[in-house]
């Protein structure tokens, strides 16, 4: 079995040929709005055209790869579960969370019915689950992943284009970017403290915190005060869309634009 993922962002740019008068942060935006599927990319200036591609992709995924394999499923919920995690990607989210959202809204679903759906989607490779680990106690928790959709591009087809969410579609790119890059990844706990990702393979860990700006002296404060609290020597790096921080780095911390780390 060869897992294979949509287009990185380098991988986009040879893909899309967009116009060479497009500044880098431009083309990122066009990367994120219309995802990695590389079929499609050519198809992303007649907007009609690259929805139905999109929307055909979701739904022979949706329908063949988990309808069709799993007996007894309710397309509905599958449906409903599912858009719940396009909306809240990046957030830490539980099965008993989803149920009983969706029993607010008139959908009674027990947790463990959410949980073998959930497990049916990850399997379809449509949703990936971050576990959350404890640094200081070593462990992984039992309770509170993050999910994240394999390709933005169908999630922004399904919900529409936000600008607000930009914060957690970056971090969703960030998480399948160090995939890409042969880590296992996980979210870190310390304290009451959360770090974005821990990225680890054979001979390296990395702490990474992903944040759209961080021109707000408190936000600033907020990303560098996870890190620091991380009493080890691995490297611990915040990626952000401000330029201004580019390659500079505080108390060992190092701060990078994303952009730049996407195309290392």
């Amino acid at each position: 079995e060869i897992k294979v993922l949509p287009l990185s962002f380098k991988e986009f740019l040879d893909f899309a040929k967009l116009d060479d008068n497009m500044n880098g942060e431009d083309k990122f935006i066009e990367y994120i709005r219309y995802g990695g599927m590389p079929g499609i990319i050519s198809l992303k200036n007649e907007e009609d055209i690259y929805e139905n591609a999109i929307k055909g992709i979701y739904n022979t995924v949706f329908m063949k790869d988990v309808i069709e394999r799993n007996k007894l499923v309710d397309a509905t919920l599958l449906e409903k579960i599912l858009r719940f995690l396009m909306s809240n990607i990046g957030s830490l989210i539980s099965a008993k969370k989803i149920s009983d959202f969706l029993t607010s809204q008139g959908t009674k679903v027990t947790h463990n019915t959410v949980l073998n759906y959930l497990t049916m989607l990850e399997n379809a490779y449509l949703i990936y689950k971050v576990p959350r680990y404890d640094i200081k106690g070593k462990e992984l928790l039992k309770t509170l992943e993050k999910y994240y959709i394999v390709d933005t591009g169908i999630r922004n087809v399904i919900l529409g284009f936000r600008n607000t969410d930009f914060g957690h579609l970056i971090e969703n790119i960030v998480y399948f970017e160090l995939l890409r890059r042969g880590y296992e990844v996980t979210i870190g706990k310390t304290d009451s403290l959360e770090v974005d990702f821990i990225a680890t393979n054979s001979n390296d860990k990395k702490y990474i915190q992903v944040t759209y700006s961080m021109l707000d002296n408190s936000v600033k404060n907020r990303e560098l005060k996870v890190l620091r609290s991380i009493n080890d020597n691995y490297e611990k790096t915040i990626l952000t869309m401000d330029k201004i921080y580019n390659n500079t780095s505080e108390e060992g911390i190092k701060i990078k634009y994303l952009i730049d780390f996407l195309m290392e």
